[in-house]
């Protein structure tokens, strides 16, 4: 794997990044190879469910199973395989490793402000910086045809976003590394998809949490409250549970920088529960702990997220194995994110790895009907520009600049890439559904 070469003057990493073009060029990013995959994707999801709990797995089956956005978003192992098989450019930044439409939302900044940035990064790792592209590619295309929208105009929001990836990577390779650093997207307010996102985000309390998570334990409206009992998606543990997941807030808390420690101290812990999240994480461990502040007005409310190795880290040979998994994602996350949340960590719970991460704290996401019509289009910006922006903070915006030149080629590959991979999901969806006896729902 080819990794920037920051020591060399900028003229050198510019041309440095034209040299890749010599390993792949751009208009050559539409390749797919799905017969040349180390298994099929059946197997390869089945691979994927090793470790899980048991009884989540066939969950995970069915929500998959919805439709091929579904399918989609819990097949990251699947498009890792496609990807590694087919020629690289080698120019490495971090990856989100999951960057489709609906890992990116609102969420409240350290300072109380509502932000819009990349918000998973479960499968994130340091590869080949088109990977997160072709991820996104594939996942407009997807979106925007559950959206209603014609193909024509998927493939074109595809362009839309790399054409305006490659302009901020372009603008960058031109700006001071601090001022890069701390680049702030201002065209976000003005994406229809992205408003909703916020308004929804502005609702999303931690009292509003409360309410959708809790309820007193008893009639009396004074008692204490604890989780709601929602089988399978939410579930009160047992004591000896909620004494393992309680014990991990000590390593947790030592990994925090001293403030974040002070503030912690005054919240107590009150109530653990398993929750299902996402798609792609079913299966996982992931536990929430409800906390109170100052009184009953002041919950908090962390989320304890099991992770394991990224999708990608079998196709990376040269990147070095992360000896804590949830450190890899927290590491990862502030490599990209412009903020990040105040309670960001990592801890263990016996030989397993996990994120630390608030939990709803001025949440919001963007929703697929949001993106018919010219919504996708200015969604599809907005992506390219928080991809860049997170690609300009953790590789060499001159390095990628100097290989993304000034045409359209690479754009307008991407596009073609978008339009071949969706049509290999909805395939590979089809199977599944067959493989699983499930009725199609779409």
């Amino acid at each position: 794997m080819v990794r920037s070469m920051n020591w060399t003057s900028p003229e050198e990493r510019r041309r440095f990044g034209q040299t890749r073009r010599k390993q792949i060029g751009r208009q050559q990013h539409n390749q797919l190879q799905p017969k040349t995959r180390p298994a099929s994707a059946l197997e390869l999801l089945e691979r994927s469910m090793r470790g899980r709990v048991p009884s989540l797995v066939k969950l995970k089956y069915q929500l998959m199973a919805e439709s091929p956005f579904a399918y989609f978003r819990g097949a990251a192992p699947v498009m890792a395989a496609d990807l590694a098989v087919v020629p690289s450019t080698g120019i490495v930044s971090q990856l989100c490793g999951d960057a489709h439409v609906r890992n990116l939302g609102a969420y409240a900044a350290p300072d109380g402000r509502l932000v819009f940035d990349i918000n998973d990064f479960d499968e994130t790792t340091r590869g080949p910086f088109e990977w997160d592209l072709k991820r996104m590619a594939a996942s407009l295309v997807l979106a925007g045809r559950a959206a209603g929208n014609k193909e024509s105009s998927a493939r074109a929001a595809v362009e839309a976003c790399m054409m305006r990836y490659a302009a901020q990577m372009r603008a960058f390779a031109r700006m001071p590394h601090l001022e890069v650093s701390r680049f702030q997207v201002h065209r976000i307010g003005s994406a229809r998809p992205v408003h909703a996102a916020l308004m929804k985000a502005e609702r999303a309390t931690p009292l509003h949490t409360l309410e959708q998570l809790t309820e007193p334990v008893s009639t009396d409206p004074t008692a204490p409250r604890h989780f709601k009992e929602s089988r399978p998606m939410l579930t009160r543990v047992s004591a000896a549970q909620s004494a393992a997941v309680l014990a991990s807030l000590g390593p947790y808390r030592a990994m925090l920088e001293p403030q974040r420690q002070h503030l912690l101290s005054f919240y107590r812990p009150l109530n653990v529960a398993f929750k299902v999240v996402g798609t792609g994480s079913v299966g996982l461990r992931d536990y929430c702990i409800y906390f109170e502040g100052n009184g009953a007005g002041d919950p908090l409310f962390l989320q304890i997220k099991e992770e394991t190795a990224s999708a990608y880290a079998l196709y990376l040979p040269d990147a070095q194995p992360p000896h804590h998994n949830g450190q890899r994602v927290a590491e990862g996350q502030r490599a990209m994110q412009l903020q990040t949340d105040p309670f960001l960590g990592w801890t263990h719970i016996g030989s397993r790895t996990y994120l630390v991460r608030q939990l709803n704290d001025h949440k919001g996401a963007i929703e697929l009907e949001d993106l018919a019509g010219g919504g996708l289009a200015a969604y599809a910006e907005v992506c390219g520009e928080l991809l860049a922006r997170g690609h300009g903070r953790s590789g060499d915006p001159l390095v990628i600049a100097g290989y993304l030149g000034s045409g359209d080629g690479f754009a307008e590959s991407l596009g073609k890439f978008g339009s071949l991979y969706a049509d290999q999901t909805e395939k590979d969806w089809e199977d599944l559904c067959r493989s699983r006896k499930v009725k199609k729902k779409a």
